[in-house]
Formats: structure tokens, sequence, C-alpha cells
């Protein structure tokens, strides 16, 4: 017999409700023997008596029924201390989250009272479940695969409404449906080379390797298509490194409280009031975005400003997208050329602002010098060019990919390792088709690509891989 788990499923802090949540073969049990079911009956006209215990044990009211919510106490059976007024439910298994029998505990949401029942619980023979032991137990019991359970993570640390759906949308078995679909043409084609290797005088029809290579060919592409996927999944998922970068006094505090929405960063006329770098989080067009305003790059012999500076410089390394101020109102300085040097390649947007003092800065030169940035020309004071850095945000992180919720996106590292993996297996079967190589050889690529995709839903995954997926959850889920 597995044990029976229990935990606190809520967060722990000051609030209405918290529930201990109880799963396994002694879950009802357990709730038996701590649970007092109490009702209120009319008594001679009066609704406010109650029926008391004649003593500890007595059950009054209804009986627990299956999912059915029940007004009670929990009791401590050895003092029988009230501990707090719950409501308890019972929900039988297999139709559960762990497809177990399942019991919580709703209490009022006080540290204090979800000590003292979880604590209970566990003498009265729980034992305190690890950290994702009941998504964990979900997967193993076969009501959830391991996408699915490593969308359960991502839906409760979702950062934005788009996260929140792509999240969904793989609990819902979207990107569990594409992987099967991709796994059921790769066994098709396992079948056929086993039948042509295993039996080729029988009365079968012959693989030519032709129609072989064109089949691979098209499950590659299936592959190639969710790994395309990863980095927008990634950002949906984590956020969108935004580096707000320039030489002082160019705007770089004031496009930050314009893009929040807020006076986040102070703005004056004296250059250099930014020294270190500013973090927030925030969202634009439904993507998480983490914006980075930094200290104005130039030459100072103020020791604070420098290290503000070199911040200012790793920014550069860990943005995925630098956004470059300059002042669209005056020529180039040597600051902005050395800032232009240090860009170079990189994912950028050039925003031109102050252009409402007119403009004087030679933007053909400046876009021979980054032919790769996109361009927008602002007056961020005036709000002018807030609502183009959004777009091309937009543009940016989906790159021409389909933005509604239903769209599959890769937002697991696990997953894409995984799938490059079965990409590069499958790219060398493809190669050996093309060569015209023994059958054999081509069918251990395949099958090890079959093999790779299976981890990715669980169907082929180790014990440790499965251990190492569910210590990265919350306790209680």
């Amino acid at each position: 017999m597995e044990d029976t788990i229990a935990a606190v499923a809520t967060a722990y802090g000051e609030g209405g409700i918290g529930i201990v949540r109880i799963s396994g073969e002694q879950a009802l049990p357990i709730l038996n023997r701590i649970f007092q079911p109490m009702r209120k009956n009319r008594i001679q006209g009066n609704p406010d008596i109650r029926f008391q215990p004649e003593g500890f044990g007595t059950t009054i009211g209804e009986p627990i029924v299956n999912r059915r919510l029940t007004y009670g106490h929990v009791i401590d059976w050895e003092t029988s201390q009230v501990l707090d007024e719950v409501l308890a439910v019972y929900m039988k298994g297999p139709y559960t989250y762990t497809a177990e029998d399942v019991v919580e505990v709703n209490c009022h949401g006080s540290i204090v009272a979800l000590r003292k029942v979880l604590a209970l619980i566990l003498k009265s023979g729980a034992r305190l479940a690890d950290p994702g032991e009941f998504t964990k137990r979900a997967f193993l019991n076969g009501r959830l695969d391991l996408t699915q359970a490593e969308a359960v993570i991502d839906l409760i640390r979702a950062k934005s409404d788009r996260s929140f759906d792509v999240a969904l949308s793989q609990l819902d078995g979207k990107l569990s449906q594409t992987i099967q679909e991709i796994r059921s043409k790769l066994m098709d084609q396992l079948v056929s080379l086993t039948v042509n290797i295993d039996y080729p005088d029988e009365d079968i029809e012959e693989i030519t390797y032709e129609s072989l290579l064109n089949n691979l060919l098209v499950i590659n592409d299936m592959i190639v298509k969710l790994i395309d996927s990863a980095d927008t999944g990634r950002i949906i998922k984590e956020g969108f490194k935004v580096a707000i970068v320039g030489k002082p006094n160019v705007g770089k505090s004031s496009l930050m409280n314009a893009l929040l929405k807020e006076n986040r960063a102070i703005v004056t006329d004296i250059p250099g009031t930014t020294r270190d770098t500013i973090v927030e989080d925030m969202t634009i067009r439904n993507i998480p975005i983490k914006l980075i305003d930094t200290a104005g790059i130039h030459y100072t012999e103020d020791q604070v400003e420098k290290i503000g500076i070199e911040k200012s410089k790793e920014s550069f390394n860990q943005a995925d997208l630098i956004l470059l101020i300059l002042d669209g109102s005056q020529a180039l300085s040597k600051e902005d050329e050395e800032i232009i040097q240090v860009v170079g390649q990189r994912k950028a947007m050039i925003l031109l602002n102050k252009m409402d003092l007119g403009q004087v800065i030679e933007e053909e030169a400046l876009r021979e010098k980054l032919p790769q940035a996109v361009f927008i020309k602002a007056a961020v004071k005036d709000g002018q060019g807030i609502r183009e850095i959004e777009e091309q945000v937009e543009e940016l992180v989906f790159k021409g990919q389909v933005k509604q919720s239903g769209s599959t996106f890769i937002t697991n590292v696990r997953q894409v390792e995984l799938l490059r993996l079965a990409k590069s297996s499958l790219e060398d079967g493809i190669q050996m088709a093309r060569l015209g190589e023994a059958l054999e050889f081509i069918e251990i690529d395949v099958k090890r690509g079959f093999e790779l995709l299976g981890e990715i839903i669980g169907e082929t995954v180790s014990e440790s891989i499965i251990d190492e997926v569910f210590s990265r959850f919350c306790l209680g889920k």
C-alpha cells in the first residue's frame, strides 16, 4: 500500500481560507478520525440551537458524502480540543487530481490553524508530501503526462495572460497531442522498416528509399517547427529582457516611466541621475517584459558612476533586446559612437528621441552602421513613439508567428533539448536514406528519435528525470 500524503495546498500567510490536502487510501479514514460534522437544526422555532455531542466520537449531522462539502470541526482525538471550524470535502478516486482518494480541509487562513490541522493529520497516519508529490502521483497514475505536469508549475508561475494561456493549453494536452502525432508518424515508418527488414520475402508493400526519405523529411519539419517556437515560448514564460541604454540625459528614465505608465525612475535635466540599473517587470501586449533602465554610458572619474556603467555594459549580454536611445536633435557624439560599436549586430531597437526639437542626427549613416536594427522616431516626454515600440516588441517576440492562445509553444528547457536530440537522430537517418544505406541503420536512428520524443511526454523517461522534474514544484502541489 502506498503512503497517504498530506500538505498545505495554499500559500502560507494571512488569508480568508487555507487548504490542507490529503491523498491516498487512508484519506477518508483520517478525515473520519479528526473531523466531526455538525449541522444546525430548528428546535422549538430556534434556528441557532445545534445538536451537541454526548461524548467524543458522536456524529452530529449528515455523514460525509463523496464530493459534497461538509461543515464541522477538526478535533484532536487525544485531547478532544477543537482546532478549527472547517469545511471538508472527500473526493473518491480515480476522478481526482491525483487519481487517488483525496480530502481537502478548508480551514481559516491562519498559519497557526493550518499548522495545527496538518500536524493532527500527520499524527493520524499520513506523512508530509514531498514538493510536487501530488502532481507526481497524478503523472504516475496516468492522469497527466509529463508535459501536462510541467504545465502545472508554469500555470502557478505565469506572469502574464499570455503565459497563462500557453501553460493552460499545454495542461489541456495540446503539446502532448502534437508530440503523439509525430511519434505516430515515426511508428508508421518503424513498422515499415521492421517488416521489410525481418520479412523481406513476404507479400508486403516494399519500402522505397524515396518514400522513406519524403516521410522522414515531413516528420523532421514538424520537429523543427516546435524547436523554432522555443525562443518565443521561453520569452512568454520567463519574460523578454529589454535593456534601455544610451549616454546620459537622452531620455532613458523618461522612456522607462512612459512604458511603465508610472514615475518609477527619477527624471531631471542633470546628466547621470541614474547611477545603477533599475529592473521592473511589466507586460506589453500580454508579453511579460523585464525592463532594465541602465546608467548613462560615458567617461567619468566618479567611482559610483563607474560601477553603474559597468552594470550597464553587463546588461548588453543579458538582454534579449537592446533599446538604444539617441538624441535625434544632435549629431552623434563620441560616446554615442562607442555605444553603437558595442551594440554591433545584436538585436536592437534604435529610438531617435527629442525629434520635436528638430532632426539633426544623420539617420542614413546610422542605418548603415546598424543595418539589422529597427528605427523609431519619438518624443518620449510627449508620449510619441511609445505605441510603435510596443508594436515592434510584439513583432520581435512572435516573429510573425500566429499569436492566438491556441498556438503550441515549447517553454521548457528539457523539452527543447530532447527535441534537438530527436532532430539530430532523425537527420542522421535522413542522410543514410539519401545515401541508400542499409535499412537496419536507418531503423536505429528512427527508433532513437521515437524514444526521445517519448521522454518528452514521459513514456520512456527514467525515474531520476521524473524526480528532477517534480523537485521543482512547490510543497502541496
